[in-house]
Formats: structure tokens, sequence, C-alpha cells
């Protein structure tokens, strides 16, 4: 493997993603595809010899010509917030479905062996009891977790028709460095700590998630690289977390910096209450074997946060 394309890959997971490889693979050669609706050009400037090509995955013919002579795909790009979704189905559809589509297409044409697709767990499987697994039926409630488990079904299809290998990988909630940008609720979060702002949280607090480090999911998708993974796998943590949880180890994470304040709102629309994975597949079948912690992760997170100078 001498060439790897990510979508996406100036957004949160993206740039993780290209640091750990350059770290294991120092002589891959790494290509971005970003439209930088949310990350930028400029945060791939720590990294030194990458190619960058802006647009968006929907232009098939962009999709085309970035995948040529590409050995792998890691693809992250994505329209990724739930509620966005319900407020823009057609929106969500054309970018995570139609999108995808050119991807796998570009895939075929090239005869790309390897494709890792950023998948998600909650949102696919809908309100089950935990935790989730991958023999789970499928019933989401939102369109963005219909747009994901129609994505899953194309890469299932295009493993079984073209001879690519292809996986999906079910990320819990990521957290962690590079993620200032991102709305997502431990970046949200820090952002209105570090604004001396209170935090808002939609329902009690006690929805229950699986907030997994960003280094850990690397760890995930480097190993279907290396494996040649097909199929869908859960990549979290497997341990449940409240939010009130949540707030409570920020709170001793920040320590005297900041008093937390807590503004409780109304549940969403849309949103599961509880959910965590089962990950016994990933670590049978991938070597997944997340390591850092919460209380970890959360102190690497806060110690970027405050040092961070992204707009």
């Amino acid at each position: 493997m001498d060439k790897v394309v990510i979508t996406g890959g100036c957004g949160f997971i993206g740039l993780n993603t290209i640091d750990y490889l350059k770290k294991n693979k120092s002589h891959l050669k790494i290509s971005v595809l970003d439209n930088e609706s949310l990350g930028r050009k400029e945060y791939l400037k720590e990294f030194e010899g990458l190619e960058f090509f802006s647009g968006d995955i929907r232009d098939s013919d962009l999709v085309d010509r970035v995948l040529y002579g590409a050995d792998a795909v890691v693809h992250l790009a994505a329209d990724t917030r739930v509620l966005d979704s319900i407020a823009d189905p057609v929106k969500n559809f054309q970018i995570n479905v139609l999108g995808t589509f050119n991807v796998l297409n570009a895939v075929r044409n090239h005869s790309v062996p390897l494709l890792v697709n950023a998948s998600t767990g909650g949102a696919i499987l809908g309100e089950v009891s935990p935790p989730v697994h991958e023999n789970m039926i499928p019933e989401p409630i939102s369109p963005y977790g219909a747009s994901k488990l129609s994505i899953e079904g194309y890469c299932s299809a295009f493993s079984g028709s073209y001879g690519v290998k292809a996986s999906s990988l079910r990320f819990s909630n990521v957290y962690g460095p590079r993620s200032y940008h991102k709305g997502s609720v431990v970046a949200a979060f820090f952002k209105r700590i570090l604004a001396d702002k209170p935090i808002d949280v939609y329902g009690d607090g006690t929805q229950i998630r699986d907030y997994v480090y960003v280094d850990d999911i690397c760890q995930g998708i480097y190993s279907s690289l290396n494996i040649g993974a097909e199929g869908v796998y859960q990549l979290g943590t497997g341990i449940p977390t409240s939010i009130n949880q949540l707030i409570e180890i920020m709170q001793d994470v920040v320590g005297e910096y900041r008093d937390i304040k807590v503004r409780y709102h109304g549940f969403r629309e849309g949103e599961i209450h509880t959910t965590y994975c089962d990950i016994s597949k990933a670590e049978k079948a991938l070597r997944y074997h997340p390591k850092t912690e919460l209380t970890q992760g959360l102190k690497l997170t806060w110690e970027w946060f405050k040092n961070c100078t992204q707009p």
C-alpha cells in the first residue's frame, strides 16, 4: 500500500488519521479530498507531503480523478448531524448516499482494492437495548441513520460484486484533539467552558453514550487497512457514560480553571437516549483494543483546546 486517499481529510477524524498513518507508515503518499465546509486546508499545514484536492464528493468527475492510482480509500466525508438531517433530508441524502456512491464507483473504475467507510452505530440501529452489536436489525429513526445504513449496503454490494475489500466502521461518540470546529458533545462543552459560558444539555443528562478517544478510532482504521477487513464493525469502548457523568469528569479535568454551569433543556426529536456498543467482533477480527480511559482522554483533549489556535 503506497497511496491512500482520505475523503473529508481536513476534518477532525481525518486530521488525526493522517497523523496516525504518518507515524506508522511514513512512506505513504496521502491525498486529501475535502470541500472545506467544516475543516480547512490550512489545518493540513502541520503535515508534509500531502496532496490536496478542494471539492465535494458529489462531484463524480473530481472523485474519479482523485482516486486514480490509489491503493486504499478512507472515506470520512459526510453530513454527520442528526438534527441537520431531519431539517434537510435531501441534502443529507445527496452528500451521504449519492456522494458515497461516487466514491464507490470510482473505486470500481480504478480497481482500488481497499475502502474503509466511516459509519455509525446508534443512529443506524435506533432505540434498541444496548449494548449494540453488528447482528442487530437496523431501525434508523433519522435520515442520517438511514443514509449510513444505505451506505453500508452499497459497501457490501461492491464487495460482493466487484471484489473490493470494504469495511464499515461504526464509530461511537469520538472526541479528542483537533476537534475545535466540531459540534459534538465534548468539543461543544469545552468551547463553552473556555468562553466561561454555561453548557447546554438537551434532556435531563441521563442520556447514555459511548465516548471513544480519537487515537483509538485511528488504530481501528489502520488495522482495517492492514488486514483488508470486510463487513461491519462497532468501534467504541463498550463503556456506558451518561451526560451528567461526563460533566462530572470534565469538572475534575478543568479543575479550578472553571466552575462548570449547566443549562438543561427539553429532549430533542430524533436523538437516541441510550446507546453503547459491544466491540468484541472488532477486538477479534481487527485486533482493535481501545486503551485511552475517559479521564485521560479528556485531559489530553482539554490541553489541546487550551492551546488551540484554530479559528
